[in-house]
């Protein structure tokens, strides 16, 4: 039987990486085995502190810019694709963050995509602990945005706005 392989993202606020790395460490035998998409800073701190507790397992990690970098937004694509199951994003609730609208952007993304999401140490211990974590027959559910991606399929906005164009252009002539 194959081992059930979870995507998880691992990110955290520069207060917060200690936090996560040790989180990392002592969750280590549990997390052996799985795909980690990490940003910069945080990756490779935590690959050099696997590295060093567990010197021959093979860590699959991907380590994407650093955060305030592109970082967040790689992240959130990578959410999209339907590439992360997880994300363990450490916040610090007590600084303000300078690219503050790019993680409220990956965190939307991860409601919008109902993956599993927490900000904290005591949330990850809960999911973590959770049967579900290692059940290889829990699958999330997928939100259906039929609806949504289908809005304007039966409005006229395409000809209304060819219209408006064409009436603007033969007043400018």
């Amino acid at each position: 039987m194959t081992k059930l392989v979870r995507k998880i993202g691992l990110v955290a606020h520069d207060a917060m990486k200690k936090d996560l790395i040790e989180w990392v460490l002592w969750n280590s035998e549990l997390l052996m085995g799985h795909k980690f998409y990490c940003t910069g800073t945080t990756g490779t701190l935590i690959l050099k502190a696997l590295k060093e507790k567990h010197p021959d397992v093979e860590w699959d990690f991907t380590i994407l810019k650093s955060g305030p970098l592109g970082g967040d937004q790689q992240m959130g694509s990578r959410i999209v694709e339907g590439e992360i199951d997880y994300l363990f994003f450490f916040t610090d609730p007590m600084t303000l963050q300078p690219h503050d609208t790019d993680v409220k952007a990956l965190t939307r993304l991860a409601s919008v995509e109902n993956i599993v999401f927490c900000c904290n140490r005591s949330t990850a211990d809960h999911i973590i602990s959770s049967p579900l974590f290692l059940d290889p027959t829990y699958e999330r559910i997928h939100p259906d945005y039929t609806n949504y991606t289908k809005r304007f399929e039966n409005k006229p906005v395409v000809a209304e706005a060819v219209k408006s164009a064409n009436q603007r252009k033969k007043r400018t002539v």
